[in-house]
């Protein structure tokens, strides 16, 4: 599978990488590729590419705030979850995309 995602938190610093490193060491644990922009004090870093959201199956905002350029994954499958989930749990959360994206 093919994930694309966005981390973002209220102070831009802890949580927002805290999260990205969790969701690519248990989406890459996985199996799936992932790419993972983090939205923060410094800026969007890592920035998503129009083709890396076409090509991705799921796109996985982890963030506590509203994030920039949100509008590009329309016409996309979108989870939105708290950074906190991702941070206590990313095998598990994994796990659920997988099989939200089965059924």
């Amino acid at each position: 599978m093919k994930i694309v995602a966005v981390a973002a938190c209220t102070s831009g610093i802890a949580h927002t990488y805290i999260a990205k490193e969790k969701l690519l060491k248990a989406a890459e644990a996985a199996g799936h590729e992932i790419k993972v922009e983090t939205q923060g004090t410094v800026g969007a870093e890592n920035e998503l590419t129009k083709s890396d959201v076409a090509q991705a199956d799921v796109v996985i905002i982890a963030a506590d705030i509203k994030i920039s350029g949100q509008d590009r994954f329309k016409n996309k499958k979108v989870i939105e979850i708290p950074t906190n989930v991702v941070i206590k749990s990313p095998k598990g959360f994994i796990a659920r995309v997988e099989e939200l994206l089965k059924g």
